[in-house]
């Protein structure tokens, strides 16, 4: 056996037995992403009366959101919903925003955009490309503030039942896994970051 065989040999089972270990966790992040939709709202800019006034934002759309969203079951019929109330939840954003004493130009739209990993109350979403309800404030320059409107984790208290509607055993446990995962999670971003910048 050849020197660069012996080399070869080691490093395509490592490869295998890494990719072996990760495809199933891979798998399960990309139907999450598939499954759920976002609200993702970015402040005119880091100042505490920017990031105050996002929040604000962020409460009167919830707000609007939850009379919007009562009939939607699917995420398809959510982003539908979305498309079809666009003017709305922009009109919602700027009186908002006028009542605070601003007077920042609002920009809404639905959009499929990368998140990386991140933490919401007890859940922990992997990164991915995740379709959204993107709001941007002014400059949009400032922190950002997401949560789940689909299923309505940020709307509403979820039932354990309701999600179980949406999310299959497999997503449930990635989900709740308060960091059990923590490796893979980075992994599966690295993935995905590449991915993204791929397409």
């Amino acid at each position: 056996m050849s020197k660069t065989i012996k080399i070869f040999v080691p490093i395509f089972l490592l490869l295998l037995l890494i990719s072996s270990y990760i495809s199933p966790f891979i798998e399960t992040s990309e139907k999450i992403s598939n499954d759920v939709f976002r609200l993702h709202i970015l402040a005119n800019s880091d100042e505490e009366y920017d990031q105050n006034l996002k929040l604000k934002v962020r409460d009167a759309v919830l707000e609007k959101g939850q009379r919007v969203f009562t009939d939607c079951s699917s995420l398809n019929e959510i982003i539908n919903s979305c498309e079809k109330n666009i003017d709305l939840f922009e009109e919602t954003a700027t009186e908002c925003i006028k009542q605070n004493g601003y007077d920042y130009d609002v920009n809404v739209y639905v959009d499929k955009e990368y998140f990386n990993t991140r933490e919401y109350e007890e859940i922990t979403l992997p990164s991915g490309i995740y379709n959204a309800l993107k709001i941007e404030i002014g400059e949009a320059k400032g922190h950002n503030w997401w949560c789940v409107m689909f299923p309505a984790i940020c709307l509403s208290a979820v039932s354990e039942s309701e999600m179980n509607e949406i999310l299959d055993d497999e997503e449930i446990e990635l989900i709740n896994s308060n960091n059990k995962f923590e490796i893979r999670f980075k992994i599966v971003e690295i993935y995905e970051k590449i991915k993204s910048s791929l397409s």
